[in-house]
């Protein structure tokens, strides 16, 4: 029995990816549910919002490297980030005027506004194609490693490498950050308690003399930075193309409505819950199980192929929808 070589194999391929998977789902999440708490309606083009963020990021970043800005051993990209806000921003409240302010204004079902969102998300997946192409992009630069498997069973005398990218410490880092400024923003400031008044009664704000359309413009500002930052983690963490966003929002939603949608606390939760839930479930144990002294014979002990591990987010977003709508920190039902 090798409990350490064991160990190592399971922070290298199942906890230290999940737990950076779950920080990008998380911060993914916390954008949808942002929306629904405050805007009640759940945003399918969020998906495409990290997509375009994210086209934005690379488009800055290739300027900063061009003109030979750079902050090595981090990437660029993080440089770029702030850019690449202000462009999606700048399109979240181009679209809200255009398209989401007619029916909020009417006083629309939330269904109407759904439908509304499906048809952005086509548009804003096809603007991000147009702008920047299908192909796949890696724009990370840098240190590729903190940690690297040839130095570290240098140091260790183990077996089994670890190898920790520079791009996870990273997502990890920024999305602590994150988390902490939005929570710190919506329990201290006085725009922050507005939104979480407008979220909780609309009628009893407006009589407490908060705008609403300011509220409505600082969600939309927020959400974009969330799905921008999202975005940016998520390319840089793997790689970049826009249909990859298209698909990472089944998990998104799954993480939003398994903590409860319209609970911040509950996004986190269930991003870091779905993640380590489809990781755990297409990863092959047979290497772990070996070191605990099993004899797997030839089985891989891969409960899924990784060709479905969305399908984990699907059973997932079921099974909550069917036995707890409203999720594990009692968000509102969907």
């Amino acid at each position: 029995m090798d409990i350490l070589n064991a160990l190592v194999a399971f922070l290298n391929f199942v906890f230290i990816p999940a737990a950076a998977y779950g920080a990008q789902l998380a911060l993914g999440a916390l954008g949808v549910t942002l929306i629904y708490g405050i805007l009640r309606f759940s945003n399918f083009a969020h998906g495409d919002t990290m997509a375009f963020g994210a086209a934005m990021t690379i488009f800055a970043t290739w300027a900063l490297q061009a003109i030979g800005v750079s902050i090595y051993p981090l990437p660029t990209a993080l440089l770029a980030l702030p850019f690449g806000i202000a462009a999606t921003a700048l399109l979240a409240l181009g679209t809200d005027r255009v398209v989401y302010r007619y029916y909020r204004q009417k006083k629309s079902d939330p269904i109407i506004l759904v439908m509304a969102s499906v048809g952005v998300m086509f548009i804003m997946n096809g603007l991000t194609r147009v702008l920047i192409g299908v192909d796949e992009i890696r724009f990370d630069d840098g240190a590729r490693f903190v940690i690297d498997v040839r130095s570290f069973r240098e140091w260790t005398g183990l077996t089994e490498g670890l190898a920790l990218r520079t791009t996870q410490l990273i997502t990890l880092v920024v999305a602590v950050l994150v988390v902490w400024a939005l929570f710190w923003f919506l329990n201290r400031t006085r725009s922050g308690k507005a939104m979480r008044a407008y979220s909780d009664n609309e009628d009893l704000a407006l009589l407490s003399g908060i705008d609403p359309e300011r509220v409505v413009r600082m969600t939309w500002i927020i959400a974009a930075a969330l799905a921008t930052i999202a975005g940016a983690l998520y390319g840089l963490d793997k790689a970049f193309k826009p249909f990859n966003y298209f698909q990472i929002l089944l998990p998104i939603f799954a993480a939003a409505i398994v903590g409860g949608l319209g609970s911040p606390i509950g996004a986190i939760a269930g991003g870091f819950i779905v993640a380590f839930s489809e990781v755990a479930i297409t990863y092959p144990w047979k290497k772990v199980a070996e070191y605990l002294g099993f004899d797997t014979g030839s089985a891989m002990l891969q409960l899924m192929s990784t060709e479905y591990k969305f399908a984990v987010s699907f059973v997932i977003l079921i099974v909550v929808l069917l036995f707890r709508p409203t999720g594990l920190f009692r968000g509102k039902a969907y």
